[in-house]
């Protein structure tokens, strides 16, 4: 019996783990109101290795959520996505608009970094309607906080409660949350201390308490300004990273929003009857003729006189040429003609000397001997040291 109690455990457990994986997730989020939904790493570690239920234990596996729109490469406008560290749980939160109502199918895919399975399931989020009316919202900025971190429920029950306090209202609403990096805020160093900062919006029905009104007050503003420090900071927190910097709160009033421009009241469009049409003038004729003369005759005019201009430098005036005179000859012809009347006198001045003629510049001369006689009139021999070093070579070839 006891056999048959485990086996059947066991299917139950198979079967459910099965129908979890092809089951979709139906949640709801509202207009105006925040929407936050975590995707946690034990319930996802169940869904690799599902006989752990078996054994009560649960396995520390790093895990990587990418998420989409079904049939879209991202998610939609009004959603996000945020996962720090492949240890930590990620996170879907936004706030929708009207134009945001309906259905959004986004595709969860899990991958588990230690043995590189991945599962896939389907998140379906229906986007209501608004609830209640937030005429009176308000905006903090909470320094000492990263926005992985002010997702969780229990985290945004801390601040709801110091907010409460300062506002005096128990009804409130989160409305958004934004990490300061979305606002131009820059990218903390990764050190211990270090955070980006997060910008907490909240809304209620109830009018502002006098610690809020404060914020709009001229000293106030001076104040922060000036120092970067209230007098009039009168904010609380129960745990000093969800303090709140009282300069870079704000107040967004919406009891009294701004009417729109009346539309206009569109004519019949029927003539009246007895009336006639009367059409509109036609415009004046105008001249095009003196936007010819500047458009098109004054352009070909400058480019006619560019055009002599370049010519008469190319054509009648040489680079490098320099007349003094009619009478003086051009500078670079009289260079070569020194040149030339210089070499002439060189030569004749060598021809002059009586001095006997270099051996080397012999037709064939004799080292050893001296012996100027052509090597041709000389017989043969058998020693290279008296042969022509042409010849010698031709042997030495044979």
């Amino acid at each position: 019996m006891a056999d048959k109690g485990s086996c059947g455990f066991f299917l139950t457990v198979c079967v459910a783990s099965f129908l979890m994986v092809h089951a979709d997730f139906l949640v709801d989020a509202r207009v105006g109101q925040l929407f936050v939904y975590e995707l946690e790493r034990e319930k996802f570690q169940f869904e690799f290795e599902p006989f752990l239920k078996l054994y009560g234990r649960v396995n520390n596996d790093p895990m990587v959520f990418k998420c989409n729109k079904q049939y879209f490469p991202d998610l939609p406008r009004w959603l996000r996505f945020t996962q720090r560290h492949s240890f930590d749980n990620g996170f879907l939160y936004g706030t929708p608009l009207e134009e945001d109502q309906g259905k959004n199918v986004i595709e969860i895919t899990v991958i588990n970094k230690r043995s590189y399975d991945t599962f896939r399931e389907r998140l379906v989020i229906t986007v209501q309607t608004p609830g209640k009316r937030m005429p009176y919202q308000a905006e903090f900025f909470i320094p000492l906080r990263e926005i992985e971190k002010v997702l969780p429920t229990t985290v945004q029950e801390d601040i709801k409660q110091d907010i409460q306090r300062m506002w005096g209202t128990e009804h409130l609403d989160f409305i958004n949350i934004t990490s300061a990096l979305d606002r131009g805020g820059r990218v903390p160093l990764p050190l211990p201390g270090h955070f980006e900062g997060v910008y907490v919006k909240m809304g209620t029905d109830q009018p502002f308490s006098e610690c809020l009104l404060s914020l709009q007050s001229p000293q106030h503003l001076r104040q922060c300004e000036a120092v970067g420090k209230s007098s009039r900071d009168c904010s609380v927190c129960s745990v000093s990273s969800n303090c709140v910097t009282w300069c870079k709160s704000t107040l967004i009033p919406l009891s009294r929003p701004e009417l729109p421009p009346p539309v206009p009241t569109p004519g019949s469009g029927i003539l009246a009857v007895g009336g006639f049409y009367d059409p509109p003038e036609s415009s004046p004729s105008r001249d095009f003729f003196p936007d010819y003369i500047v458009t098109v005759i004054v352009p070909l005019v400058l480019a006619l006189i560019l055009c002599l201009i370049l010519t008469y430098i190319m054509c009648c005036r040489r680079e490098g040429v320099e007349k003094r005179d009619a009478k003086t000859p051009d500078i670079q012809l009289y260079h070569h003609h020194t040149i030339l009347s210089n070499t002439d006198e060189l030569r004749s001045m060598a021809g002059g000397r009586r001095v006997p003629q270099p051996l080397s510049t012999l037709p064939m001369f004799n080292a050893h001997t001296g012996e100027r006689m052509p090597p041709l009139q000389r017989p043969f021999r058998s020693d290279s040291g008296h042969i022509p070093l042409i010849m010698a070579q031709e042997e030495t070839k044979h």
